[in-house]
Order: C-alpha cells, then structure tokens, then sequence
C-alpha cells in the first residue's frame, strides 16, 4: 500500500457518472473509496467499496474508516450521489419530501463533515457536489421543485464552505450538468431530453467526469458552480 498515492471517495458510485469517476480518478493516480447501496466489491486492490443508504450517518463513518484502513488518508470527496423526483409541486408526498432530503442533503451532511475533519488533520483537500442546472434554469415541463430545493441548497453550502476553509487548504466546488445520458433515462426519451439544451445534445457521462477531474486540478478554484449543461443555464433558447 502507498499512503503517499491521493484517495477519492466518491459516492453514487456503482453505475453512470460515479462509475465514471471511479475509472477516471484511478486513471489518474488515486485509490478511490467507492460507495453506492448496493455496490459490489472490487477486484482492483487501488478500489475499496461500502455497500449502504448515503443517508444513514453510519455508512459515512464506514465510509471514512475504510479508506484510512485501507489507503491512510482522504484527499478528495465527489458527493456524486443524489435523487431527482419529477412530479408536480403538489403531488409530492411525505416519502418523496423525506427521500430526497436524506439523499441529497442528510448524505452530503453526514459525509462532508466527517471528510472536512479529516483534511483538516492532513492540511487540505477537496470536495466536489454534483447539482443541477434546473437550479439556475427551470424547464416548463420538467417540475423540479425537490431537485431545486435540495440540490440548489448544495450550490449555496458549496460557496458557503468555500470561503469557510479557505484558509485551511481545502477546496470545495460542484458541477451543475445538464441531462447526462446515464441509466436513468431510456434510450426512448434520449431525443425529446436533447432537445431540451441549446446546443443540441444530451450530455455524457464523460463531459461531467471531464469537468470533475478539471476542478480537481486547478488549485486556484474554489467556490464555482461549474454548468456543463449544453447551455441550459445562460438562458431560454
């Protein structure tokens, strides 16, 4: 084991925009701390996984404890998991109210806080928030109050925790994409969700990992809301 290598964790990580992580941040030197519900082991040694709900305080002390068991240190967290629940402001139940603030908040809480303590300890690192760009932008016909609610919350913690940890070396920004082709959407909706950013397309898993892996490089950025969104965020088309 090199306790010298950096270690990621990134969450949301068993398919899409996580799985892209996963590969991109051991492409680039990392051991990485992967983490989804029902993520399997890995077979890669520079790869640990923890299996559980992002939302329950103890998977991110599982979480923290098993990158230092197994890597010696945290450099960099990517909050890369999160729901989006489309429905009507009114048709929202208490389950979709509950889901989506344990998910997208109550997860990023619970691990932002312990990550920090940690990069305090070594003298600097590095968080990345996945949000959206219905954020800065609302689609008529793509109700997003939940998704604006939470995810525009951690547009405001990411600015907020910037300027709070600045002076102690650790960095903290986001990306804001579009519609990323990931399981999620059927191939069926792929051509009505391009039609929805101006430049065309839906985005790809890579567009955002490139952005991500972008941020992660560029030491002298911290506090953006990084859009990779086709266009969606500079205005109606």
């Amino acid at each position: 084991m090199n306790n010298v290598a950096k270690v990621a964790i990134i969450t949301g990580a068993s398919q899409g925009i996580g799985a892209g992580l996963v590969q991109a941040y051991r492409q680039a030197g990392f051991r990485v701390v992967a983490s989804s519900r029902n993520i399997q082991p890995s077979d890669d040694p520079g790869v640990a996984t923890v299996a559980g709900d992002i939302a329950d305080p103890a998977t991110a002390r599982r979480i923290i404890s098993e990158g230092l068991e197994r890597f010696g240190r945290i450099d960099t967290l990517v909050n890369n998991a999160g729901v989006f629940t489309a429905k009507h402001f009114t048709q929202f139940n208490l389950e979709d109210w509950q889901h989506n603030i344990a998910t997208n908040l109550a997860g990023f809480f619970h691990l932002s806080q312990a990550a920090i303590a940690r990069m305090e300890q070594q003298g600097g690192g590095h968080l990345v928030q996945i949000t959206t760009s219905l954020v800065d932008q609302p689609i008529n016909g793509v109700p997003s109050v939940l998704a604006s609610l939470t995810k525009g919350g951690l547009n405001a913690a990411t600015r907020s925790l910037a300027i709070e940890y600045a002076g102690r070396n650790i960095r903290v920004n986001a990306v804001s994409p579009g519609i990323i082709k990931t399981p999620m959407h059927p191939v069926e909706s792929h051509q009505a969700l391009a039609g929805l950013h101006p430049l065309g397309r839906m985005g790809e898993v890579q567009d955002i990992v490139d952005a991500v892996l972008f941020l992660e490089r560029s030491a002298f950025v911290t506090g953006e809301i990084l859009h990779v969104d086709g266009g969606q965020s500079a205005g109606h088309w």
